[in-house]
């Protein structure tokens, strides 16, 4: 078992990709402090997984829940070897409907908690010499206009990784992050459906979207996250590993074969 004996708190993990790194992660021998707004698909999910997790709830935008996270996973499980920064908000807006509220919720959510996260896990982290992996976005790189302060957020977190991996790293913290791509979790196929998208939606995407012929799927994303969370990765730090199904940069779709002959 790839993560036997080992505490991890995984933010934002009572559905999506949250979810399916915490079934995996507790098929690997690790015992999960679950976290979500929802009480009950908290409830739910650590009644499937038995003793080996426990569900705080709490909402990330304030402050005080990130150092009630990790004392509750001290409650539950005595030790914490590993943190996910999974948690995130998706809400959309353009420009005109980004006002400061909206702006600063988003950050405090996606940016903020991390960091006041690893604040106050450290101690454990550091007795441990244990990990941080942070749940990112390919978004970072530019992100599209009506996730502005989404792709501002996961900007920032990039910036977050590199910083405490360098600062960290003498204190056998590692910290690294993954970038997703586009993902078929049950809240993303709900919003392109409330879009207006047919039901098969995801069985209709051009060859540019998915190369591989589907989207990515939380279970691809929690196998990768087992890698960085886990000693198979020590001791490489301060890695930002875009998770999609082709470059991100520098990107032109492949056209070979397409172009008509005259």
């Amino acid at each position: 078992m790839r993560l036997r004996d080992k505490v991890v708190l995984i933010t934002g993990s009572t559905m999506g990709i949250g979810e399916a790194m915490a079934r995996l992660f507790v098929s690997e021998g690790a015992r999960v402090l679950l976290h979500g707004l929802e009480a009950d698909l908290g409830a739910r999910l650590s009644g499937e997984l038995g003793p080996a997790s426990a569900f705080h709830p709490g909402d990330l935008a304030d402050p005080d829940t990130p150092p009630r996270l990790v004392h509750a996973a001290m409650n539950a499980f005595g030790r914490l070897d590993a943190v996910v920064n999974n948690a995130a908000s998706t809400a959309r807006a353009h420009l005109p409907d980004t006002d400061a509220a909206f702006f600063d919720r988003t950050i405090a959510v996606n940016l903020r908690a991390p960091l006041l996260l690893v604040r106050a896990a450290l101690p454990q982290l550091e007795k441990a010499q244990g990990s941080v992996l942070n749940i990112g976005s390919v978004l970072a790189h530019c992100g599209q206009a009506n996730l502005l302060a989404y792709s501002v957020s996961k900007g920032g977190l990039m910036t977050l990784t590199r910083n405490l991996a360098d600062a960290l790293g003498p204190r056998r913290v590692r910290v690294n992050q993954l970038n997703v791509g586009w993902t078929l979790t049950p809240n993303e196929y709900a919003v392109k459906v409330a879009d207006g998208l047919p039901a098969n939606w995801p069985e209709t995407l051009p060859v540019s979207a998915i190369p591989s012929g589907r989207l990515l799927d939380p279970a691809d994303i929690a196998r990768a996250a087992l890698y960085w969370v886990g000693d198979e990765s020590r001791p490489i730090t301060g890695t930002v590993a875009d998770c999609e199904q082709y470059p991100m940069i520098g990107r032109i779709p492949n056209q070979e074969g397409s172009d008509k002959k005259s």
